[in-house]
């Protein structure tokens, strides 16, 4: 079941909080693969948001490849929600392989990558 929370007084844009969480939760496996969400209307309705603001959530976890739209069946998790954790880890090869030609030091990288992660 899907558990979202929106704190409006956060610093954090109230999208991006719904975009964490379900992202969260699809790579902890507490929503597995196949798992049916709300529709838009319905998730912003329950969590008091605008449906555009919901919208722009689905869509961006869409694009990491998290959850799929099915037409007219709705919006799902997706399968690539089970590879979030090796293509981080395939992504993190590849900037260490970045910043290592590069002459980039490894204190230098890890502070690129902290910056990064705040933004």
């Amino acid at each position: 079941m899907l558990a979202v929370t929106v704190d409006p007084n956060s610093a954090v844009a109230p999208f991006e909080q719904v975009r964490t969480q379900i992202a969260q939760q699809i790579n902890d496996r507490v929503l597995p693969v196949g798992t049916k969400l709300p529709t838009v209307r319905r998730l912003a309705a329950d969590l008091g948001i605008a449906a555009n603001t919901a919208a722009k959530a689905y869509r961006e976890l869409e694009q990491a490849g998290l959850i799929e739209t099915r037409g007219r069946a709705g919006t799902f998790v997706g399968s690539a929600g089970e590879r979030s954790n090796e293509r981080a880890a395939e992504a993190a090869a590849e900037y260490a392989r970045t910043v290592a030609a590069l002459g980039i030091p490894r204190e230098e990288a890890l502070a690129i990558v902290r910056a990064a992660l705040r933004a």
